[in-house]
């Protein structure tokens, strides 16, 4: 990171108001800043060398600028924290689009969580997240996008699901492969599915401004899901988490 690590040691050096004012006017720098008492908080930048934003919260002692600084007695400063590093918009345009044989390659989540009742069985248990469709009135869908060049199969699903639902968490043992048209035009596509299990929820995602997220059971899933291909995938799920035996540790956390 080294936007916010250089910025880090412009502080350390004696931080003044030119900084502020610096961070401010520079289309690299921070997008929101809170200034108060001690602390600088840091929510946005743009790195030049990425694509885009990266959110971050970080808290840095400050000095006043006016004063004669023995640094013997400099209080510690905290070390930056990165939390949650979230590509704040999505990734657009297909120059780095896989194809095979003629079919884009799409790589989706079904997002999971398990009740803590105890007593239920799997399908009553279970529930998964649906995103609504960019498309008004297209109905739900889970998570799902392009497969890039630059990404492995599992990077892409992780990202899709970070982009359209804003869930980070656990990619399991994938659920099966599909090939398909588009329903739009003559587009062919062959797609993957993994399972998700969430861990974390957040706030705020790159799509939250085109998208609706909701919590569902199974079968309300597949009442609101407008991809037959996809409600096979569902299926999988349930089916493998009846028998936890054919589910193995093929999996990778984010």
């Amino acid at each position: 990171m080294p936007i916010s690590m250089g910025y880090v040691r412009l502080l350390q050096v004696g931080p003044s108001i030119f900084h502020i004012i610096l961070v401010s006017s520079s289309p690299t720098a921070p997008h929101n800043l809170s200034f108060h008492i001690h602390f600088l908080y840091i929510s946005i930048f743009f790195p030049p060398s990425l694509r885009s934003p990266i959110l971050f919260y970080s808290s840095i002692y400050l000095l006043p600028p006016h004063t004669y600084i023995n640094r013997n007695y400099l209080p510690p400063i905290r070390k930056m924290e990165l939390k949650n590093m979230v590509a704040m918009v999505a990734r657009s345009g297909r120059q780095l689009q896989r194809y095979n044989k003629g079919h884009r390659q799409v790589v989706g989540c079904i997002p999971y969580r398990i009740k803590s009742n105890k007593g239920m069985n799997v399908e009553d248990a279970l529930e998964v997240l649906v995103i609504s469709s960019r498309r008004k009135g297209k109905g739900m869908l889970f998570p799902k996008g392009g497969w890039e060049s630059d990404e492995s199969i599992k990077e892409a699903a992780l990202r899709e699901s970070m982009e359209e639902a804003g869930v980070f968490g656990t990619i399991e043992r994938i659920l099966g492969e599909w090939h398909f048209k588009s329903k739009t035009n003559d587009s062919l596509y062959e797609g993957y599915m993994f399972p998700l299990l969430v861990k974390e929820q957040l706030d705020f995602w790159p799509e939250k401004d085109i998208r609706q997220r909701v919590w569902v059971s199974v079968p309300k899933a597949k009442e609101v899901c407008q991809h037959s291909w996809m409600k096979e995938a569902l299926d999988l799920l349930v089916k493998r988490l009846e028998s936890p035996a054919t589910n193995n540790n093929d999996e990778e956390s984010i």
